[in-house]
């Protein structure tokens, strides 16, 4: 029998190492499906409920296996729906390969059915490399140069396949013109700085007396490298949300998330700095770094194309965060005077203080950041976490502490509504070993959760591990729209885009075969986590939330306290004096000190 097109992108994929794709099927994809049969589903076909829910898969997969992802779907509307899980790669840097089908060569430009020009819709998302296979000819190079490039930049590529290319006799490029022949693997490498650049940037360091870290995903392989660092320049240390798991946050001197989700501490660690050094991090908010001609700074990131952003960095160092530091530290000092430190891990832990005395307050019926903040004690020490967009994120950045080999991701640059469930389903099929958790919002849940709790139920049962709890914070509320909106806007909650139907979570997950618990009062929270990770298969815990607990960012100015506050009055809810406990009265243990308070004439510094 001879080998097909598509015999040959299956058996390459193996090749590859590729033991996941996720995907859904279609008739532009036939001949891959046939395939797949031919190949006793090798590698795996992870069956979505969603196109979107497969590319997040991929992308949680990839995430947190360090491996590149791969997602198939059918021409046209597969294709399409394919991409806000792509972008989320993307935009993440996360490595993704999709593999979609095309109408037949032959019906191309007709108009024909669910035929889309998918070149064209494509060269964005992917736009380090995406082709389209014409001739049998063109493989294997086109796929490994797919999956090499999405390796090696950290990107999305896409290869496109008509579905009649699919069909035909495989055969290989020869020893000829116009040929292309390819070879498989992608090795690993480290990129150093120059010795000149190091040194100019240990001056940059050693000279300043207040020295501020800023790590992202890029500097998760460089912890110990990290906190030596720290140590000797008497540094505190903030972490872009796609960094939260790449330092303890039970290191004293981590201030913890920085940005509008994070900590006051990290923003505090900003404004007073004197140096910035920012390594493997692409963190947009400029806002929230020191104000231009505060800080010297320098940077180290792996790729040169991002570089140089965000900040007027005096030093740019293009390199592996772990390599490049090994380098740098022997030539960096350390630091005479160590009040600056004793001044961070003063307030990280006032912080985390104010954190346990929010997670207290009384609410009806439960208090959100208290859901969360009970989990720390309980997290398993090889956890994978995935937190939805939305204010379920606010909690996952503020109260949750990582340590150890515990794991986390959310949407980081997209901050999409979706990947929270998907993520967690492909940390399982990257780690079935270990327990994965996804704190969603119930926004996020009615959009795509509850039907990937079905995917759940279809797989859980092979996992080594089968935990996989969903955490859904049941406010029946866009909650962090709302907030936005009063606190921004100074407007009331609008309730025909805000307001949400209450859905029975865990009624459902029973009907799949699933663990369910609903939790309407505080002192069923902590039971609950426990009987979700002592339970054998995976559980939907129904945390019926206050939608009134507001997500107070580092940055908010009373102006916009009391915004929101007159927005509660104006009549959009019942329960104004909670909400102005929990928000207003609460607000000067969240401002920075003086930092915004003088922005109005007369305010006085409350803290």
């Amino acid at each position: 029998m001879s080998k097909k097109v598509s015999d040959h992108i299956l058996q390459r994929l193996r090749e590859w190492g590729v033991e996941h794709v996720f995907a859904y099927a279609g008739d532009g994809i036939n001949g891959l499906l046939a395939a797949w049969g031919r190949a006793d589903d090798d590698p795996r076909f992870i069956q979505a409920r969603h196109e979107e829910m497969a590319a997040f898969q991929a992308v949680g997969y990839a995430k947190f296996s360090g491996r590149v992802g791969v997602c198939a779907a059918t021409s046209g509307p597969g294709a399409i729906h394919l991409l806000n899980g792509l972008y989320d790669a993307k935009l993440d840097h996360v490595p993704v390969v999709a593999i979609v089908g095309q109408t037949d060569r032959s019906a191309m430009g007709g108009s024909y059915q669910q035929e889309v020009d998918l070149l064209s819709l494509y060269k964005d998302v992917a736009s380090d490399f995406c082709e389209m296979v014409t001739v049998p000819e063109q493989l294997p190079n086109v796929l490994d140069r797919a999956m090499r490039t999405a390796a090696a930049r950290r990107s999305v590529t896409a290869l496109i396949i008509p579905a009649d290319v699919q069909e035909l006799d495989y055969s290989p490029p020869g020893h000829a013109f116009k040929m292309v022949p390819s070879s498989l693997g992608m090795p690993h490498y480290a990129p150093v700085p120059s010795d000149d650049d190091l040194q100019r940037a240990a001056d940059v360091l050693n000279a300043g007396e207040k020295v501020a870290v800023l790590v992202g995903q890029g500097a998760r392989g460089a912890r110990q490298e990290v906190m030596t660092l720290a140590d000797r320049l008497g540094a505190g240390v903030a972490k872009a949300l796609l960094g939260k798991d790449a330092l303890d946050d039970d290191l004293p001197y981590v201030t913890g998330s920085i940005g509008l989700l994070g900590t006051r501490p990290s923003y505090e660690l900003m404004s007073g700095c004197d140096t910035l050094l920012v390594i493997g991090s692409s963190f947009p908010y400029t806002q929230f770094l020191p104000e231009f001609g505060q800080a010297r700074a320098v940077q180290i990131d792996i790729d040169p194309h991002m570089i140089g952003l965000r900040y007027p960095f005096e030093v740019n160092l293009v390199g592996d965060a772990r390599e490049t530091l090994t380098r740098l530290l022997p030539l960096l000092a350390p630091a005479k005077h160590r009040g600056w430190r004793k001044k961070i891990e003063k307030d990280t832990a006032r912080w985390w203080q104010v954190m346990e005395r929010r997670a207290a307050v009384d609410a009806d019926p439960v208090n959100p950041e208290y859901v969360v903040h009970a989990l720390n004690d309980l997290l398993p020490e090889n956890v994978i976490l995935s937190s939805d967009s939305g204010s379920a994120a606010n909690w996952y950045a503020r109260h949750l502490r990582l340590r150890g080999t515990m794991r986390g991701s959310l949407s980081g640059t997209l901050a999409t509504m979706g990947p929270g469930v998907p993520y967690a389903i492909g940390a399982k099929f990257a780690h079935g070993d270990r327990p994965a958790l996804a704190l969603v919002g119930d926004g996020a849940m009615q959009m795509n959760g509850m039907a990937e709790l079905i995917t759940v139920a279809k797989y859980y049962r092979e996992w080594e591990d089968p935990r996989l709890i969903v955490a859904v914070l049941n406010n029946q509320d866009l909650n962090q729209v709302t907030w936005e909106m009063r606190a921004m806007e100074g407007a009331p909650q609008f309730l025909p885009s805000q307001l949400l139907p209450d859905v029975a979570y865990a009624d459902i997950a029973r009907l799949m075969g699933l663990e369910g618990i609903r939790v309407e009062k505080p002192g069923n929270v902590v039971g609950a986590w426990e009987a979700a990770l002592a339970a054998d298969r995976p559980c939907v815990l129904d945390f019926v939330t206050d939608p009134a607990v507001p997500p107070i960012p580092p940055h908010a100015t009373l102006d916009q306290i009391e915004a929101a506050a007159t927005s509660i009055l104006k009549g959009d809810s019942d329960r104004a004096d909670v909400v102005r406990q929990g928000f207003k009265a609460k607000v000067q243990e969240f401002l920075p000190r003086g930092r915004h308070h003088g922005d109005r004439p007369g305010a006085k510094d409350e803290t």
